[in-house]
């Protein structure tokens, strides 16, 4: 069993989600219900399996949950990347999302392949 909140990345992934949040809150309203809410929805699966994923009995299990936030990941950055795209995002703030998450991302890989070793 890992303590989650002391996970860097855990962590970074609740200030990324904080984000998505804020910055949804700038969006036209006629989209809040589409794309920003399935953003939205990806933003908190990140750390919410990360954190049920840690309170699992095995590293193989905990391994499975990293699997799915870092999926989670890969589709909020398609996401962000199409809210860019159809102007919803300005693109200095898309680029700095994109930034932010692929850090994210490359931390749960690497603690991922380190809990695969441990296996």
């Amino acid at each position: 069993m890992h303590n989650f909140e002391k996970l860097v990345f855990w962590q970074k992934s609740i200030g990324f989600a904080k984000k998505i949040y804020l910055i949804s809150q700038n969006i036209s309203s006629d989209e809040r219900f589409g794309l920003i809410s399935q953003m939205k929805r990806a933003a908190i699966s990140i750390p919410s399996n990360i954190a049920e994923g840690s309170g699992r009995n095995s590293n193989r299990e905990f391994n499975h949950f990293l699997s799915i936030s870092l999926g989670s990941a890969f589709e909020l950055q398609t996401q962000i990347i199409l809210a860019k795209e159809l102007e919803l995002l300005n693109v200095e703030t898309a680029n700095e999302l994109l930034e932010d998450l692929s850090a994210i991302q490359k931390m749960i890989y690497s603690f991922k392949n380190n809990l695969q070793l441990k296996s």
